[in-house]
């Protein structure tokens, strides 16, 4: 059926145990909230605790709800200035909401002690891979000095850490040097990318289909290695 779709076609974030996809010029970062050393290494302890110290007088929530309960409305709400920032696209807006209906979200803010929002982080819990998946933060911009989108990783690792999960995904690193600090493991990103040869995004150097692709893999729909187990460790 895929070799029938409407070219191009590219689609993200397959699952690591399906065998659709192949793995992209990125891959995702993770946090291994159990692994020994984590918490207590050096560098990592010294900017956690610069963090805690720059929002110990703001006010930290956390709420877990089934992924029903979600409306486009309610991520609009929550993330719309960060989707207009990044051209998330509104059709995937709905495609999340649509994508975690059977599961559980979580929604993380900070506000500073005059109820000022300075940050909403959005994950979703992923059992079956014990793992947490960080979606999105939207974040202040009056508060970039205080390094919001570092503490709200520093949140939503702890909040995995003290409920079970041993990994958060922070999501693509490529770009995002920052994130290192956090970072202990890679997974890989699976993808397919579907394309007439002639195609003008198949001949754009910088198209998605050239950045994120290997040549030899564009048009590959199977997966060329294993896929992984899941496991619950």
């Amino acid at each position: 059926m895929l070799e029938k779709a409407p070219k191009p076609f590219i689609v993200y974030a397959l699952p690591p145990d399906s065998e659709f996809g192949v793995p992209i010029n990125d891959r995702y970062g993770l946090v291994d909230t159990q692994a020994e050393g984590f918490w207590t290494h050096e560098r990592r302890e010294r900017k956690f605790r610069e963090y805690d110290k720059q929002y110990k007088d703001f006010v930290y929530t956390e709420e877990v709800i089934p992924g029903n309960k979600l409306t486009v409305e309610d991520m609009f709400s929550m993330g719309g200035e960060h989707f207009a920032n990044y051209f998330i696209d509104d059709r995937e807006v709905a495609g999340f909401v649509d994508y975690v209906r059977t599961l559980d979200v979580l929604i993380l803010k900070v506000h500073d002690s005059a109820g000022e929002l300075v940050l909403t982080d959005v994950s979703i819990l992923l059992p079956e891979y014990n793992q947490l998946y960080g979606s999105f933060c939207q974040w202040n911009r009056a508060y970039k000095n205080r390094s919001p989108g570092m503490y709200a990783c520093l949140l939503a690792s702890r909040w995995a850490y003290k409920n079970g999960y041993r990994f958060y995904n922070l999501g693509p690193v490529g770009d995002y040097n920052y994130k290192e600090l956090f970072v202990t493991d890679y997974e890989p990103i699976y993808a397919i990318g579907l394309t007439d040869a002639e195609h003008p995004l198949a001949l754009d150097p910088t198209s998605p289909l050239n950045t994120d692709f290997k040549p030899e893999e564009i048009n590959q729909i199977y997966r060329p290695t294993p896929a992984l187990k899941v496991s619950n460790f």
